[in-house]
């Protein structure tokens, strides 16, 4: 069976889309991502991401969760899985110590929030 004839749900393809922005040597979150959906639970988005039939394409290694740890991976909180997850993030530049995120600056936010701001506060002195 060829990856395209699989069928996934709307969802997932909305939750692929958006993992796919993820830039190379950048990880967002279970929560950033969901809120790039427009959905509320980021443990849905999780769970479409735990059967990613798309990998590496779509890359879902590239999402940890809210507190900066690494996350699951293929559907594992540990062992070897979590390990080649640590493993591909490592080749793109992305450092845990431990499973905590290194550097937060390392975080991709779909919005930027800043630029927003900034926004707002124009329209707010006019």
């Amino acid at each position: 069976m060829k990856k395209s004839d699989l069928e996934i749900t709307e969802f997932q393809r909305r939750v692929y889309a958006a993992a796919r922005r993820i830039p190379r040597g950048k990880v967002t979150t279970y929560g950033e991502l969901a809120k790039a959906i427009r959905c509320g639970s980021s443990r849905a988005v999780g769970q479409a991401l735990s059967v990613n039939p798309f990998a590496p394409e779509v890359p879902c290694h590239r999402v940890i969760r809210s507190d900066l740890t690494i996350g699951g991976f293929s559907g594992k909180l540990k062992g070897p899985d979590i390990e080649k997850k640590k493993a591909l993030l490592r080749q793109e530049g992305v450092r845990f110590n431990g499973d905590r995120l290194s550097n937060a600056s390392d975080v991709y936010t779909f919005v930027d929030y800043t630029r927003l701001a900034a926004s707002a506060s124009r329209d707010d002195s006019s």
